[in-house]
């Protein structure tokens, strides 16, 4: 459910934090669903534990998640707009990076019509 590439030039955190978000919106994970403990999602990534745990102090900083001491991080009752700026925001980031490597808004158009 949960996977990320390991040589993406996203940092892994992100890349955890953008799928755990993506599916809360898309309904996967719901309001009270118990999301995986850092160790074990850690190590069912084969990622360091630290890095599961930024990530999870993001999403519960942005109130996403919440934690419940001794229990585990579980999904918050979540704004889904706000999770979609947020999406919409990393997506403006993305062209803006584009566009500074040469690719045109033309080409960005194409790309996007291809993939809906």
């Amino acid at each position: 459910m949960i996977s990320i590439d390991l040589k993406s030039s996203v940092p892994i955190y992100e890349q955890l934090y953008k799928k755990i978000s993506e599916l809360i919106i898309k309904g996967i994970l719901s309001e009270n669903d118990q999301l995986p403990g850092v160790r074990t999602l850690a190590k069912d990534l084969g990622v360091n534990p630290n890095t599961v745990s930024k990530a999870y102090q993001e999403l519960e900083r942005n109130g996403i998640i919440y934690s419940v001491s001794g229990r585990g991080s579980f999904v918050a009752a979540v704004d889904h707009s706000a999770v979609r700026e947020g999406i919409l925001e990393d997506f403006d980031k993305a062209v803006r990076e584009a566009m500074r490597s040469g690719i045109t808004a033309e080409e960005l158009k194409k790309r996007i019509d291809k993939i809906t």
